[in-house]
């Protein structure tokens, strides 16, 4: 892949700055050091990632490096957080196509991009500061994600918190995961023991998918669900636990955001019985 999503991204993000330094004069430090004052995509994340979860054992300097070698190491992690950027953009109408917005601002997006370091630390066997990451991430950003699980591109984590992935966890691309969801694990079962999401899927707030199982492309998980079996592709499941509810409309769930299900299909999800229309 080439390094376009990451250029286009930045063009943007240094075009809106240059606006908010003259509208805002409180934020102008703010923008000017984060956007404005960066030559690249890559050095506005070093800097923000650093910010963000510097402290007075690991300092700026350290984590900016960190993010640096990691950015040069693997170039495909700055495109990734481009993508995701776009993605959020494209999904959330609270963002109105400003990239600063979920940038600067949003916590999910923040957790997301760290995390990314934290699982090129671990894939170079620094675990410890992988895990250290990993808990400092929790900390500040409420979602806790194991630096060794794999996700892909184009990943919106909306509001973001309470949300928790676990370590054999593999999440594809174009996912979008809603406020304390769960991918986790069913108890103290070691080895592959995590969910495996497909490309275009939707998990609806407060979803809970639990155990080494599959969700099939495209699928809808709905909200408040607790998942404990595979999910066909283009399915739509909702429940406790989750029962199959339908088809779903959109080829990928996760672009157009749709969390709502119809009448019939929320009681069938309660009781297992489609409702009689009356």
């Amino acid at each position: 892949m080439s390094n376009t999503y990451s250029k286009d991204v930045f063009k943007a993000l240094h075009e809106k700055a240059l606006e908010v330094l003259d509208k805002e004069p409180i934020l102008r430090g703010h923008f000017k050091f984060l956007i404005a004052e960066c030559d690249s995509f890559s050095m506005c994340l070093s800097r923000l990632i650093a910010s963000l979860l510097s402290s007075e054992t690991i300092t700026y300097e350290a984590l900016f490096d960190i993010c640096n070698l990691a950015f040069e190491s693997d170039p495909q992690i700055i495109e990734d957080a481009a993508i995701d950027l776009i993605a959020v953009c494209e999904r959330d109408p609270a963002v109105k196509n400003d990239f600063t917005v979920p940038f600067l601002y949003f916590k999910g997006y923040h957790a997301l991009q760290s995390y990314r370091i934290a699982h090129w630390l671990y894939n170079q066997g620094r675990y410890e500061l992988a895990l250290y990451m990993q808990s400092i991430i929790s900390h500040n950003f409420a979602v806790d994600i194991h630096p060794e699980a794999k996700i892909g591109h184009g990943i919106m984590l909306d509001h973001a918190t309470a949300i928790v992935i676990g370590q054999t966890a593999v999440v594809g691309n174009n996912v979008s995961i809603m406020q304390e969801v769960t991918l986790g694990g069913t108890g103290k079962e070691s080895g592959d023991r995590h969910p495996k999401i497909g490309d275009g899927v939707l998990i609806g707030a407060g979803a809970k998918v639990l155990g080494n199982i599959k969700v099939g492309l495209g699928a809808k998980i709905g909200a408040g669900s607790v998942v404990l079996a595979d999910v066909k592709e283009h399915t739509t499941v909702a429940g406790i636990p989750a029962r199959v509810v339908g088809k779903c409309s959109q080829s990928m769930p996760s672009l157009d955001m749709d969390q709502q299900l119809d009448v019939d299909t929320l009681c069938t999800a309660a009781c297992g019985i489609a409702c009689i229309k009356r």
